[in-house]
């Protein structure tokens, strides 16, 4: 039986949820959220949200946490929001907020013009290194961030390249020259 999913989900003032069949819709001062949870049995009571597993599904048990922590993702996300900051490290490497998305100079020949979907938010900061992103929908913030720092990932010789704020990248030592 899962831990995680055994644990009620507390719903702050403000916060709405609702079921109707299998989808979960969440509605909060941030925005409105809402997902089919297909491997649970979703209750909902005044001020908490309770997951329970579906026993009729052969993989009821293995959903359970999952489920679980999809709905309090949800729950958060409209009440509180989430961010993710991304550094960029290295000559001639910025990123500057253009039009619907950003634009990121990252030693190619020419500009990378990314587009953020509709619920992501970009704030540049510390003279063009610095991008904080935030979304109230976890999953979609995650997607994004990975795809950015995918256009240039941190080389381990001089450190170059995109990394997540509290990254720890692994430096290698280059070449130990003829003496």
């Amino acid at each position: 039986m899962s831990r995680i999913g055994k644990k009620p989900i507390p719903v702050p003032t403000g916060v709405e949820v609702k079921l109707s069949g299998k989808l979960v819709s969440v509605k909060g001062p941030l925005g409105t959220l809402s997902r089919p949870i297909p491997g649970a049995i979703v209750k909902i009571e005044p001020g908490v949200v309770n997951v329970l597993r579906d026993e009729e599904l052969p993989n009821g048990d293995a959903m359970h946490g999952l489920s679980r922590t999809l709905v309090a993702n949800m729950v958060e996300g409209v009440s509180k929001g989430f961010s993710k900051t991304l550094v960029i490290t290295g000559t001639g490497y910025k990123v500057e907020a253009g039009g619907r998305g950003l634009i990121l100079s990252l030693g190619y020949s020419n500009p990378v013009d990314f587009e953020l979907p509709a619920s992501v938010k970009a704030t540049v900061a510390e003279k063009n290194l610095k991008v904080t992103l935030t979304s109230i929908d976890k999953e979609v913030l995650g997607d994004v961030t990975a795809k950015i720092r995918a256009l240039r990932p941190v080389e381990p010789y001089k450190g170059k390249g995109v990394a997540y704020e509290n990254e720890v990248v692994r430096r290698k030592a280059g070449k130990a020259g003829a003496k």
